[in-house]
């Protein structure tokens, strides 16, 4: 039979060994949401600004145009540029919904991580 002192002593090992276990898996789990927050973050900036930008300079190419046609083709360019424009905007569209259906998923690190600590820990128990 074990001294109270070695059991006191692995118990307090294996305490000690499990805080520090959950205190990596908590600054990983935070790693990963602040990086996840920047990545959104950034890509809704540069996704409005680009928008923006890109519909003003859009509108205007196509007001140009149908200005400069105005006298014999007015319809036919504003035809073709309201067809154009819908069929960009659907393949947008389109991309967008694929990028978030392929998106990285969230905490998938810490997930997997916790997934390893859990068969590793069910793995000592049964040698037990």
């Amino acid at each position: 039979m074990a001294s109270p002192q070695r059991l006191s002593s692995s118990v307090k090992g294996l305490a000690a060994t499990a805080i520090e276990l959950v205190q990596l898996r908590l600054e990983l789990f935070s790693i990963e949401a602040q990086e996840e927050v920047l990545r959104v973050g950034a890509l809704l900036v540069y996704g409005a600004v680009a928008v923006a930008f890109l519909s003003l300079g859009v509108v205007l190419l196509a007001l140009l145009i149908t200005v400069a046609l105005w006298d014999q083709h007015r319809l036919l360019a504003l035809g073709i540029f309201t067809g154009l424009f819908l069929l960009i905007g659907g393949g947008s569209l389109w991309l967008a919904r694929e990028r978030v259906r392929s998106g990285t998923r969230l905490f998938s690190a810490s997930v997997e991580e916790l997934r390893q600590d859990s068969a590793a820990l069910r793995a000592s128990k049964d040698e037990l």
